[in-house]
């Protein structure tokens, strides 16, 4: 095996490592890995959207109400992940409503502790996921929880591109932080909206809207949390998953 080909390899496993709570150890964590575990994060969505997918389908098969089943998919989803995106969001909405310098709002997001502005974003992404989840498997749509994961997870990409710096030289931000040629997050969107076209049956230019709609969320807060924060910390990894899972989400239910 050649050396990016074990070093994608490593990043895989790495990633998987990182992002849920499966029991895959991470080999290696050198610079190369963590590039390569960034790169291949949209795989790891493709292997929680399954299963989310699959969760969806089997509660409906036993006739649980279609709301209750979307908050359950979306409970299952915090546990596989640790939690660790929604923490992400709420750290980052408290940041961004607090006043003062990028310093005062790092020290914000560090804190860990749930503000109003916390609270507030976090029951509306999960209630918006919930509610999205519950009409999509009513409507024989699936395959879009599945590219809604794989969505959210290729948003990091963009998060970790070159040129963007670290807000802070520590945290998991200084670890992945300009490590994506802009190539990776491009190559990304392609396949995304190519796979979106049969995502919605009966309607194959629903999905590659949702993809669209899903970068611009992306690439816009980014650019907002650049500015306000100096940089990006994993938190802003984090709440970019959450942003472009749901808009991706809410997109496809539209009939």
């Amino acid at each position: 095996m050649s050396g990016q080909a074990a070093a994608a390899a490593y990043g895989l496993r790495l990633s998987f490592h990182w992002l849920t709570v499966l029991p895959v150890p991470a080999q290696r964590t050198d610079q190369d890995v963590r590039r390569w575990a960034i790169a291949t994060a949209p795989v790891v969505g493709l292997v929680l959207g399954a299963i989310t997918a699959g969760l969806l389908f089997c509660l409906r098969e036993i006739g649980l109400p279609s709301l209750i089943a979307g908050l359950l998919a979306v409970g299952a989803l915090a546990l596989a992940t640790r939690g660790m995106h929604l923490d992400g969001l709420a750290d980052t909405a408290d940041g961004l409503g607090c006043y003062g310098p990028p310093e005062r709002a790092l020290a914000v997001m560090k804190e860990g502790g749930v503000g109003a502005f916390a609270a507030v974003a976090l029951v509306i992404v999960i209630g918006v996921q919930a509610a999205a989840l519950a009409t999509l498997s009513a409507s024989e749509r699936l395959p879009a929880v599945v590219l809604a994961l794989v969505v959210g997870r290729a948003a990091f990409s963009w998060c970790c591109r070159q040129g963007v710096p670290a807000a802070r030289p520590d945290g998991f931000g200084a670890l992945v932080a300009g490590t994506q040629p802009i190539a990776v997050p491009v190559v990304w969107a392609f396949v995304l909206c190519v796979a979106g076209v049969f995502v919605v049956p009966g309607n194959p230019l629903l999905g590659p809207a949702a993809v669209a709609v899903a970068a611009m969320v992306v690439v816009l807060l980014t650019r907002h949390l650049h500015r306000r924060l100096g940089g990006v910390t994993g938190d802003v990894f984090g709440a970019n998953a959450e942003a472009a899972t749901t808009a991706f989400l809410i997109v496809c239910t539209i009939a």
